[in-house]
């Protein structure tokens, strides 16, 4: 006779998963409110949101007890509570954009609301696993979560938009599912702590043993592949473009960083087991392929005459430079990586916000409201609007002493001391070419003059709290040089405690 299971929530350590429990009782909260809340103002589910998301940051922070939780499955380390901080106030930062002046169809629904905050509590598991179920689990709630809220936008272009994510997503699920099953054969675990001490065995991974090697080959591109689409790395980018036109410009600046934050720590757990065996071909797919990231999205966003487009194929280049400092593998490179997206998401706010703020409800379906040509003239029509957007496209382009700059010499540093100077180099030369195409639309705003029969008016959709958030990341991205000492401190107190 089986004897019971004996299982005490003392050993289930629940304090692990709090935080993301809140997130998810928040969405439910806000599906019961809509019940009673027929009449009253939609607003009041953003006000929810970040409410909840407050609350979801300060149990995060009092988080104080063991790393691991719930039959091990979680791991709340250093790493898994700095993620979680950038994804949560980032989130904030993105749905504050909700309280616009023109109400959109999605903002109608409260559903919308509580599948943001199931994103982020989808993408705060993410982080916190070194499970390859539960990463997965994350993986994919997120990403049904964010097909629906694209949809929800409720125009021709933005339903098109959701297959062609979901087309994608099915694939890379797919792709996902395939490598774990590979790896779980291989090494008999699921957990990649388990998973990293079996492939550092003797001899386990070398080309002698070859029926191993080739199966943890073909394990690890699936498993690329899969990754490789959640951060946009070439050549699995091809959805970004018509995913971001198609969505609102709040809902492209929260797909262009959040998810991907989740995605690079992914990324930094299960690549770091590669990296530190030093296999040849794993090291060169993976260094080719972060070229080729940063390269390839750059030369087309030279071609592209769409500010949006241009910004989907800048965050792709950007995904590469931050995948950089994963390939180099040190833990200056691990701490660039972070620094470097918290500055990008802060710039990237930015810019997608100005676009947001512009935008008006008069234009039909596949007719972009964000062309160059209707932002001709800006600086005679509104000064203070054009210097605005310009000084993002300007941070963006890595010019001192905006944000992004900081960011971008980290990680080049942290290349030149692994002894990466060529990747340096590319790094640097890609920002040369992202400068010819952020200021191309400065040119356009500043030395033009305004298109005749074009759109006069601009922040249409601006409120007060709007102004006030973008007025809160030029503040950040102009006084940025400030902050880098503190952020990197933090950064390496949580970075240390991770062990990388």
């Amino acid at each position: 006779m089986l004897e019971p299971i004996n299982i005490s929530l003392e050993s289930l350590n629940l304090g692990t998963i709090a935080p993301m429990s809140i997130a998810i009782i928040g969405a439910l909260g806000i599906l019961l409110t809509d019940i009673f809340n027929k009449n009253k103002h939609k607003s009041l589910y953003v006000i929810l949101v970040v409410l909840f998301l407050i609350f979801d940051l300060f149990t995060l922070l009092a988080f104080n007890g063991d790393e691991r939780g719930m039959f091990d499955v979680m791991l709340v380390d250093g790493i898994a509570i700095l993620s979680q901080c950038i994804i949560i106030v980032g989130s904030i930062m993105f749905v504050l954009l909700g309280l616009s002046k023109l109400r959109f169809q999605e903002f109608r629904y409260a559903e919308y609301f509580a599948l943001y905050l199931l994103v982020v509590a989808s993408l705060q598991f993410m982080v916190s696993s070194d499970s390859l179920i539960l990463i997965f689990v994350g993986l994919e709630t997120s990403s049904l979560s964010l097909y629906t809220m694209i949809a929800m936008h409720n125009r021709m272009v933005s339903i098109e938009a959701a297959v062609k994510y979901f087309t994608m997503g099915a694939l890379a699920a797919a792709f996902f599912v395939f490598g774990a099953m590979i790896f779980y054969a291989t090494t008999g675990t699921l957990e990649l702590a388990q998973m990293a001490q079996v492939l550092s065995q003797e001899g386990y991974l070398t080309t002698l043993n070859y029926s191993n090697y080739v199966l943890i080959l073909v394990g690890f591109v699936f498993m690329f592949a899969a990754i490789g689409f959640k951060l946009s790395l070439f050549p699995y980018n091809i959805w970004v473009p018509d995913v971001y036109q198609g969505s609102t410009s709040a809902m492209a600046g929260f797909l262009s960083v959040i998810p991907k934050m989740a995605g690079f720590v992914v990324a930094l757990r299960f690549f770091e087991i590669f990296i530190h065996l030093n296999d040849p071909i794993i090291q060169t797919l993976l260094y080719v392929t972060v070229i080729l990231t940063m390269t390839i999205p750059n030369l087309i966003a030279l071609q592209q005459k769409d500010i949006k487009r241009m910004l989907a194929y800048s965050s792709i280049s950007n995904a590469g430079v931050a995948m950089a400092a994963i390939v180099i593998g040190t833990h200056q490179a691990t701490e660039a990586l972070f620094l470097y997206w918290i500055l990008f998401t802060i710039t990237n706010f930015g810019a997608f916000g100005m676009l947001w703020l512009n935008r008006g409800k008069e234009y039909a379906d596949y007719n972009s409201p964000y062309t160059f040509k209707k932002f001709s003239g800006l600086a005679q029509i509104s000064p203070f609007t054009a210097s605005i957007l310009g000084l993002f496209f300007f941070a963006l382009t890595g010019l001192p002493p905006f944000a992004l700059f900081w960011g971008k010499m980290y990680i080049i540093g942290s290349a030149v001391n692994a002894g990466h100077i060529a990747l340096a180099v590319i790094i640097a030369l890609n920002s040369v070419i992202s400068a010819y195409y952020y200021l191309r639309p400065v040119s356009y705003m500043f030395l033009r003059n305004p298109e005749e029969g074009m759109n006069t008016k601009f922040m249409q959709n601006a409120t007060t709290p709007m102004k006030s958030m973008i007025g809160l990341a030029v503040f950040l991205t102009i006084i940025s040089i400030l902050l880098i000492e503190p952020l990197l401190n933090i950064i390496n107190m949580y970075v240390s405690n991770s062990g990388f």
